[in-house]
């Protein structure tokens, strides 16, 4: 079996008052993140089930061409799209840790995405 040793984990969606709207799972957190990414949301916020580990995202879907080699189920889904399929990409931005378990516990500044290192606080 191809997938040996990527144990599938489950990981909450936090909004940004600090509540779980969704569960995504993957073996990794960018696979979960990607799948949230895929639904138009760019903003990701991520709670690793069982931990107080939370994981920040910053995420976009684009439509692109199908590429010539794909399989024959996504190339059909892409004709309903004029041949073009949507792709999500996501970039991470860090962790963090919770002080509580209980998500409404937590000061609700661990649910906003931090800035970016490079980014400015504001225009001149």
């Amino acid at each position: 079996m191809a997938t040996e040793g990527r144990e599938k984990r489950n990981f909450g969606l936090i909004n940004e008052k600090g509540e779980e709207v969704g569960t995504f799972s993957g073996a990794q957190p960018r696979d979960a993140a990607l799948k949230v990414a895929n639904r138009g949301i760019s903003s990701i916020v991520l709670r690793e089930k069982g931990t107080k580990k939370l994981h920040y995202f910053v995420g976009k879907r684009e439509l692109v061409t199908v590429p010539k080699n794909a399989p024959a189920w996504i190339q059909d889904a892409a004709k309903k799209n004029k041949g073009k399929i949507f792709k999500a990409n996501v970039e991470k931005i860090g962790t963090a840790q919770l002080q509580f378990v209980k998500l409404e516990r937590n000061d609700k500044s661990f649910f906003k995405i931090p800035k970016k290192a490079g980014e400015k606080k504001g225009k001149k």
